[in-house]
């Protein structure tokens, strides 16, 4: 066998253009002849590339090699929705915004129905607190608690006591009207008790009364105002007296004398002096 010139790369080449130019679309070469090939210095020689390590999975969190996405944190900081306060606390809340937060409260199904959410009235730093079970019809219609003829009795009592509304605070259980005046339920307490604690919390009252067996259930957890009436218990260190809702006592006058009684140990604890309002009566004033 005869061994090409060492041109033969150059030649083969140039012969392999003329018959693509004459049309030809394939040429079928001899042994020889690639031999002859791959054997000049002419012939471009790859080397085998080496196998490939197996591929692990790439995370998912990670940007492609050579890509010109931003990692991850900047690609989400780019795209994330504006950053949005978190939503007060009631237990932290102020004044302010604790009404609101009643204002705008869905947390049980009340708020379908009320007219009017109580947060409660008026005196903001009152040594007195009175705490009933919910609003009424009239008190829904208005927004301030006790205002229809239990409110009446209610101040009544006030002034009895020598305060008066406006220096004393008056507020309730729950802050919407359940249908039909009916007491509230657990779920409803339960859900709308943190801001009355949170009331107490701001107002800081030297006493507290409670206005028949739902505060008394609800906020001292105990039962049976009939027996617990006129008897001091405690809340958070703050004197609680619980006696009977002005409601009872407009259905049962015969019991506003022990109402009066539970209301003068009151007074004292306030250092107030219950003679004094027995001699105001006899004087007319």
């Amino acid at each position: 066998m005869t061994t090409p010139a060492p041109d033969i790369f150059d030649d083969i080449i140039d012969s392999l253009k003329r018959r693509k130019l004459a049309g030809e679309e394939a040429v079928v070469l001899a042994p020889d002849t690639l031999r002859a090939l791959f054997a000049s210095p002419k012939a471009v020689r790859s080397p085998i590339p080496p196998r490939p390590a197996p591929r692990t999975p790439r995370r998912t969190d990670q940007p492609v090699a050579g890509s010109h996405m931003p990692p991850p944190s900047a690609a989400a900081a780019g795209f994330a929705p504006p950053r949005v306060s978190p939503a007060p606390d009631v237990e932290t809340a102020d004044w302010d915004t604790l009404v609101k937060m009643v204002d705008d409260c869905v947390r049980c199904p009340l708020h379908k129905t009320r007219t009017n959410p109580v947060f409660g009235e008026v005196n903001r730093e009152a040594d007195l607190l009175f705490i009933g079970e919910g609003p009424g019809f009239h008190e829904d219609q208005i927004g301030r608690p006790f205002v229809g003829p239990a409110g009446q009795q209610l101040d009544k009592m006030i002034q009895a006591m020598q305060f008066t509304r406006e220096s004393v605070y008056i507020t309730n259980i729950v802050k919407c009207r359940p249908p039909g005046n009916r007491n509230p339920n657990d779920s409803e307490a339960r859900v709308c008790l943190p801001f009355l604690k949170r009331q107490i919390d701001l107002i800081q009252p030297k006493a507290i009364v409670l206005l028949g067996a739902v505060p008394l259930q609800f906020l001292m957890g105990k039962t049976g105002i009939t027996s617990l009436h006129g008897k001091w218990l405690d809340y958070q260190g703050i004197p609680v007296m619980p006696t009977f809702h002005p409601s009872f006592l407009l259905r049962s006058p015969a019991r506003k004398k022990e109402a009066w009684e539970d209301l003068q140990l009151v007074m004292k604890k306030l250092g107030k002096d219950p003679g004094e309002t027995l001699r105001r009566m006899r004087a007319g004033r």
